[in-house]
C-alpha cells in the first residue's frame, strides 16, 4: 500500500500553461480593436456593388479641401484659400483626369463658403467629388 506523502508527492510539470498567453493575446486584440476605428478620418459605410466598380478610383488620386469653423481652406492639410485651390485642382486635373476631390467642412460653417468652394471644384472641371458626413446620433 502506499503512503498519503507518496501519493500527493511533488512532481515536475511538463504542460505550458497557455492562460498568461491567452489573456495577453486578448487584451492586446481589445486595444487594436478599440483604437482602430479612431486612427480613420473616414466614415464607416457598407458599399453596394455595381458595375461601375471595375473604374474604381485609386486611393492616390483622392484629394482632401478641409473648411474649418472660422472659413479657412486646407487642401492636402496645407492652407490656401478659394483662387490658389482653384488653380491646384485645375493642375492636378490636367495631370491626372481621374482626380477626385473630397470636401470636409464644419458644421457650423456658413453654406456660402461651402458653396464657394464646390464652384472652385467645378470650375476646375472635376466631376468626382464628395462631402464627408457624420451620422447622427439618436
Amino acid at each position: 500500500m502506499r503512503r498519503f506523502s507518496d501519493r500527493h508527492s511533488l512532481h515536475t510539470v511538463s504542460e505550458l500553461n497557455v492562460t498568461p498567453l491567452l489573456d495577453l493575446a486578448f487584451v492586446l486584440l481589445i486595444i487594436f480593436m478599440i483604437t482602430t476605428p479612431l486612427m480613420e478620418n473616414s466614415v464607416d459605410l457598407v458599399i453596394p456593388t455595381s458595375e461601375a466598380a471595375k473604374h474604381a478610383i485609386d486611393p492616390h488620386a483622392v484629394q482632401t479641401v478641409a473648411i474649418n469653423r472660422e472659413g479657412l481652406i486646407q487642401f492636402n492639410n496645407e492652407p490656401t484659400d478659394v483662387q490658389q485651390l482653384e488653380s491646384s485642382l485645375t493642375a492636378l486635373k490636367e495631370s491626372n483626369p481621374e482626380v477626385a476631390v473630397v470636401i470636409r467642412s464644419d458644421k457650423e460653417l456658413s453654406v456660402q463658403k461651402l458653396i464657394d468652394v464646390m464652384d472652385a471644384v467645378q470650375r476646375a472641371k472635376i466631376t468626382k467629388v464628395g462631402v464627408v458626413t457624420n451620422p447622427e446620433k439618436p
